[in-house]
């Protein structure tokens, strides 16, 4: 290795062990999630002015972006969200869906989408993205595993959130992890949803979130259910099982088979 590789490798080194240890001086700006045991691990909420990866698998990809719009919503403070999908992700997955959004709680007027060509120009738009304070919180969604997402593409968007206090969320489908900046990272499951009454036969939308990476906190998993009219992560709710009882004028089995017999 060459003396100017070695320094040039000795100084990002220093710079990404200043990123992961700043926690000690720099107090960061958190937004409560509503899940008790998952705000409790993350020191009182999802850090703002921060990078956080959310991991899962191809099929999983639903679950995954619907757990990503509740982070969104969340620390974005009503501010506008961008959302930068490469177009081979879009190929896979599909168009976001304005409504689903709007079933969620969340206003779909205030997400801009960006479908970039490659994965260079989603990162290069992702990070000038981050530099702008305007936003409340950029999406950046790449499909599989890219060689172009390294530490030095992750230390840069990392350095643009703490200057410009906008968050980043890293939607990573049919990937594994790496080393990054990343504050928190995140494995995403699609968990089911309790029975709802007639009229919400769907239930609540419920997440089986894994906190894999956590700098200053422990990790965890749980089941993390979404409020839709709250906009907020909640724990599990539980719901009697009625068993329907058997209609009063339905003769027992036992006369009807003697009337069969007969």
């Amino acid at each position: 290795m060459s003396g100017a590789r070695g320094s040039a490798l000795a100084i990002l080194r220093g710079q990404i062990e200043r990123i992961e240890t700043a926690g000690g001086v720099y107090q960061r700006d958190r937004v409560a999630l509503g899940h008790g045991e998952a705000d409790s691990a993350l020191k009182g909420g999802l850090a703002r002015a921060a990078i956080h990866e959310v991991f899962c698998e191809g099929r999983q990809g639903a679950a995954a972006t619907g757990f990503v719009m509740g982070l969104a919503g969340r620390v974005s403070a009503r501010r506008p969200l961008l959302w930068v999908r490469q177009d081979f992700s879009e190929v896979e997955t599909g168009a976001l869906s304005m409504s689903g959004l709007a079933e969620l709680g969340l206003d779909p007027r205030r997400v801009v989408t960006v479908r970039a060509a490659d994965v260079e120009s989603a990162l290069r738009t992702s990070a000038d993205a981050l530099a702008c304070d305007a936003l409340g919180a950029v999406v950046l969604e790449l499909w599989g595993d890219i060689r172009q997402f390294d530490l030095v593409a992750s230390r840069k968007l990392t350095l643009a959130a703490q200057g410009s206090g906008v968050t980043g969320l890293m939607l990573r489908m049919a990937a594994q992890p790496l080393s990054s900046t990343a504050e928190t990272r995140w494995m995403l499951r699609a968990a089911h949803s309790p029975p709802g009454a007639a009229w919400d036969v769907w239930g609540a939308p419920r997440f089986d979130a894994e906190l894999l990476r956590n700098r200053h906190g422990p990790c965890g998993r749980w089941i993390m259910e979404w409020n839709c009219d709250e906009c907020q992560f909640s724990e599990p709710s539980t719901y009697s099982q009625p068993v329907a009882a058997a209609p009063a004028h339905r003769p027992d089995s036992a006369v009807l088979r003697q009337r069969r017999a007969g």
